[in-house]
């Protein structure tokens, strides 16, 4: 079999996207026995934009999506590896939270008072960006609104940019990218203020193809741990304490966040 790997999520820079393939070649090398034995094959490759049909791909050895597509588009359909563990403010036990900022333009200091700004937000499958910003700000909408209007924007990065250049004033950002915004693009950091923060979830999960044997995952498990531990200096890089093991149902709160969103009246960023 040839199999192949990406990790998309947090190549916030180029600097950053060669320490994620660094930890990749790691990877293939602790995979090196296993490979060899099954006579299989490991490359790495762009995953191109459509990041659903990749992560569904039957030849993906290794690749990390986002808790939202995991308990939706992947539900049943892929296997959980691991969850990375953050040395990241706002990061404990291999979960996150997002950071609800405005730009400096905006005069809100809280939630609540983001009412009737304009929201930028990367995608509909984002849980940072989308799931706990519509979770957060749920409580405080009135017939279904709560923003001026809502823009998508494709990444976490753009949304910064919307609210650095004054055309949007209030995103949820998950705090594992504004924590490497924070040291690589510190205009897009110093150009937004944080108002608040949002209910936490399992971190950004690493995944296989459901066509990996199950036994596999431990091997894969074991591998990722490895190379994160066994680098100490990229790991300082990409923030990473370590790999947690975890099941589908510890990204369960994703869903309790959306059903408890549309019980408000509010299925819907508006």
């Amino acid at each position: 079999m040839h199999w192949i790997a990406a990790l998309p999520m947090y190549n916030v820079t180029p600097a950053l996207a060669d320490d994620w393939r660094a930890l990749l070649e790691r990877v293939r090398t602790n995979l090196g026995t296993w490979l060899e034995a099954r006579g299989d094959t490991l490359d790495f490759v762009d995953p191109g934009p459509d990041l659903t049909a990749f992560w569904l791909r039957d030849d993906v050895l290794l690749s990390q999506t986002c808790g939202y597509p995991l308990v939706h588009a992947l539900a049943g359909r892929v296997r959980l590896v691991a969850a990375p563990d953050f040395d990241v403010p706002g990061c404990t036990d291999a979960a996150y939270h997002s950071v609800i900022v405005t730009g400096t333009q905006a005069a809100a200091r809280s939630i609540e008072t983001c009412r009737g700004l304009r929201a930028a937000y990367n995608g509909d499958d984002s849980n940072s960006g989308m799931n706990l910003l519509r979770h957060a700000v749920a409580p405080f909408a009135r017939d279904g609104r709560f923003f001026a209007s809502v823009t998508e924007t494709g990444s976490h990065l753009a949304s910064l940019r919307a609210l650095v250049e004054g055309r949007a004033d209030v995103a949820a950002i998950d705090c594992v990218t504004f924590a490497f915004v924070r040291t690589h693009l510190p205009e897009l950091a110093t150009g937004v203020r944080i108002v608040g923060t949002t209910a936490s979830a399992g971190t950004l999960p690493f995944i296989a193809s459901a066509r990996v044997p199950e036994d596999a995952t431990d091997t894969l498990f074991h591998a990722l741990a490895d190379a994160s531990r066994d680098d100490p200096p990229l790991a300082r890089r990409l923030r990473l304490k370590g790999f947690a093991r975890r099941t589908p149902a510890d990204y369960a709160p994703i869903l309790d966040y959306e059903r408890d969103a549309i019980a408000r009246g509010y299925p819907r960023l508006a």
